[in-house]
């Protein structure tokens, strides 16, 4: 990979297994329905999904 031009990142990320985060998910996603800007919030969460498929 270093031969690639590549060098190892190292990035920490919260556990999604963890009951604490899927409890604050949960809790985001409660406070966002029925928010007038949920719509556009959705289109870009699909958009973005849309464009890591076939990322490997």
């Amino acid at each position: 990979m270093k031969a690639a031009g590549l060098r190892p990142v190292q990035f920490w990320v919260p556990d999604t297994r963890s009951p604490e985060f899927v409890a604050q998910v949960r809790h985001q996603c409660l406070k966002l329905h029925d928010d007038p800007t949920e719509a556009d919030i959705l289109q870009f969460t699909e958009e973005a999904a849309a464009q890591m498929d076939g990322w490997e």
